[in-house]
């Protein structure tokens, strides 16, 4: 066995190609076109309509530049509309459209039911301890991403 197979950044690695291998499965297998980032677009904008791009991006840790990008896909498959904001005209707000609510709706549960195989081999209560301590870890070193993870403004 290589050395880099004990290191924590190799594993987290890997475990990210198989969560998005699964997802990308399970949501072809279902007949939906989806990426995980754009799974997790459609979510925050579900629970936040009408953000501008930059929050969107800072709610979901996803890269500012890059984010551009995912809302032009997004907006061609025709499940994110994009009006200029009433509070600066310079700015675009984000909003599902009925066709993104409806491809959110059926992909749900979907990515709900495949969170088990991605944590394959760990018990229930192994899982909960993953979980606490991956998001403890994910916390404590959130400023150090490129793409940081920033809570929603109050107003």
């Amino acid at each position: 066995m290589l050395e880099l197979h004990d290191m924590a950044g190799h594993l987290i690695r890997r475990l990210h190609q198989i969560s998005v291998s699964v997802f990308a499965e399970r949501v072809k297998q279902a007949g939906i076109d989806l990426t995980p980032v754009q799974f997790a677009t459609l979510s925050a904008l579900d629970q936040h309509p009408d953000l501008d791009q930059a929050t969107l991006a800072g709610l979901i840790a996803y890269d500012r530049v890059t984010i551009g990008g995912v809302i032009d896909r997004l907006e061609g498959k025709g499940l994110v509309n994009r009006t200029v904001s009433r509070q600066d005209r310079r700015a675009r707000v984000l909003r599902l459209t009925e066709a993104g609510e409806a491809v959110l709706a059926r992909v749900r549960p979907l990515v709900r039911q495949l969170q088990d195989e991605v944590l394959a081999g760990l018990d229930e209560g192994e899982r909960a301890q993953f979980m606490t301590l991956i998001r403890k870890t994910t916390k404590a070193g959130n400023e150090q991403s490129r793409a940081p993870l920033l809570p929603l403004k109050p107003g």
